[in-house]
């Protein structure tokens, strides 16, 4: 019984994606729930896998193809048995478009999309990457070890990865590559361009002196880690609680504009941005108010791993009324975050570094972090802006302040 393959449904906010990769060739043999095809919108990658046991009959939407909601992507044969060579009945123009058809006819390896940008970046031979994912899947941890192993090292631009070479002059080798944008790439670019075009948009400064979070930490840490199943206790969590204080109690930083309304929200939804290999997401910690310092923890590592296994849904990268963005895990000292539309603000983490400071008339060690807040100035003012991030500064110098909300 042949049976459409049919693309997700998308949600209002998406119009529509593109077919990223193909897992099966026409006339193989599938399992029931086995991955099929990835759909890539522009802001999650949507696994599309088959709906029992059977044979991929057919290909309608090649690789590259934009498609929209529940549109016809392919002919899924229900209880058939695999055929060495795709039917005759297979339309032409999908087969000969399909790339995972002839990946899998020419016995190159199936790629994971991630593995595959790997080993495109790294000017990879698909065919010799060992894989070990199910059927042979090379994951994006076999690309990382192949390129390890190659003595490859990662581009240090995305214009001049290690791919063909371009004619060579005297000076060395000149090489080049053009890739298209990945749709969540492009998007992300939209919207901040978007952010800076339509918003007053403004950054304030302060500093933090980490001293008493990391004693806490430090103190309590092994602790909490047996109290809480294993959750670790970072710093993150300290930050996401001392932003809910403080937007409670300044509700602007937490309202939107929608046209010439003010929309003030009576939760806290905090977004975390996160970086994958696809591009930078920024998955929501809904009512982060109810939200422990365990829960929170445990919730951003979900997201973490969620980010670089490309498994985050739409729904959970959905709203948000604030973000909090940390640098500093890339080693950055200072920097003007861009805001996140529709949110008023945007508070940016930085790098933890040691430096002489003057304490009650004496210099003292400590270690110092650079908050920044980007804000829209068209809703908040200067006064609100800067309070709001001494109210964090306050808090996070002196913890007791966020459990006894003061």
């Amino acid at each position: 019984m042949a049976t459409e393959i049919k693309a997700p449904t998308f949600p209002e906010s998406v119009a529509d994606g593109t077919v990223a990769t193909w897992h099966k060739k026409v006339g193989e043999a599938c399992s029931r729930d086995e991955l099929l095809v990835d759909i890539e919108t522009d802001k999650v990658v949507l696994e599309v896998v088959a709906p029992a046991d059977g044979v991929l009959k057919e290909i309608v939407a090649a690789e590259g193809d934009v498609v929209e909601s529940e549109a016809i992507i392919g002919v899924f044969e229900e209880g058939a048995a695999a055929s060495a060579a795709p039917t005759a009945g297979t339309a032409p123009a999908a087969e000969a478009a399909a790339p995972a058809a002839s990946q899998a006819a020419t016995g190159e390896a199936i790629l994971s999309p991630a593995a595959r940008r790997i080993a495109d970046e790294h000017g990879l031979d698909h065919s010799v990457i060992k894989g070990t994912g199910k059927g042979g899947r090379v994951t994006k941890e076999d690309a990382l070890a192949h390129a390890k192993q190659a003595g490859q090292s990662a581009p240090t631009t995305a214009s001049q990865p290690a791919t063909a070479q371009a004619p060579v002059a005297s000076g060395g080798p000149r090489e080049e590559k053009r890739v298209p944008m990945s749709r969540l790439r492009a998007r992300v670019a939209e919207r901040l361009v978007q952010a800076q075009q339509t918003a007053a948009m403004l950054t304030t400064f302060n500093e933090v002196n980490m001293k008493p979070v990391m004693e806490l930490r430090n103190k309590y840490k092994d602790v909490f880690e047996k109290s809480h199943n294993g959750t670790r206790l970072g710093f993150m969590s300290f930050f996401v609680k001392a932003a809910v204080e403080a937007l409670k109690r300044y509700p602007a930083v937490n309202a939107s504009i929608d046209g010439n309304d003010i929309v003030y929200h009576g939760y806290q939804d905090v977004g975390v941005a996160v970086s994958s290999d696809r591009g930078l997401v920024v998955p929501v910690l809904r009512n982060a108010e109810n939200m422990g310092l365990a829960e929170v923890e445990a919730k951003i590592r979900e997201y973490g791993l969620k980010a670089r296994d490309g498994k985050l849904s739409i729904d959970e990268m959905t709203g948000g009324t604030f973000t909090i963005s940390n640098g500093g895990v890339f080693g950055s000292l200072i920097s003007t975050p861009i805001l996140n539309p529709p949110q008023t603000a945007i508070l940016g983490m930085h790098k933890i570094q040691e430096r002489p400071m003057a304490v009650n008339g004496k210099v003292e060690i400590l270690p110092m972090m650079y908050l920044a807040l980007s804000y829209d100035h068209r809703l908040l003012d200067g006064k609100e802006a800067v309070t709001f991030l001494v109210a964090i500064k306050e808090m996070l110098e002196d913890p007791a302040r966020i459990l006894l909300e003061i």
